[in-house]
């Protein structure tokens, strides 16, 4: 029982520091609020925030009526593809095109994966990593020369071994 209530704090732990290494890097302002997705096992939530007002500029999940209705289940990869659709509707209609993507500690892959190719799907301009949007781009690289093809080998000979063959034991 306590190994596992251990477990389950390490669990939490790795998260929070998965968490803390997204938010780092990613930052809403007006021009390009944060959009944050949170999921449990029955739903999923995302939230368009402008971090400068600390305002939630748009919202939706599979709580909501009209994306329930469409759906069986609310925890799948369809629903949140639903979900994306639905936010990227919402944020058009209030003038929103450009985010950044705040996974929080879920890893980008099954339904957070889906919910982001859903709200592309619907329009949002995503901006994954924002580190790399101030870096300036590298510059081009010279034309590689061709090098001259080296002379070809001889194989080389293989010298005769001596005492007895691997395989062998000693007879005594």
């Amino acid at each position: 029982m306590l190994q596992a209530r251990a477990a389950e704090r390490r669990k939490w732990a790795r998260r929070e520091r998965r968490a803390l290494r997204v938010r780092k890097t990613v930052y809403g302002t007006q021009e390009r609020p944060r959009l944050s997705v949170y999921r449990s096992n029955a739903h999923f939530y995302a939230q368009i925030i402008d971090d400068t007002s600390g305002r939630t500029l748009a919202a939706a999940s599979t709580v909501m009526k009209d994306v329930r209705g469409q759906l069986k289940n609310g925890g799948n990869k369809k629903a949140a593809e639903a979900v994306g659709l639905k936010l990227a509707e919402i944020a058009k209609s209030k003038g929103i095109a450009k985010v950044v993507f705040d996974r929080s500690f879920f890893r980008f892959h099954g339904r957070v994966r889906a919910f982001a190719e859903g709200a592309a799907k619907g329009g949002l301009d995503f901006l994954k990593n924002p580190k790399k949007k101030d870096k300036a781009p590298k510059a081009e690289k010279p034309a590689k020369t061709e090098k001259p093809a080296k002379a070809e080998k001889a194989p080389k000979e293989k010298k005769p071994s001596e005492g007895k063959p691997k395989g062998e034991k000693k007879q005594g």
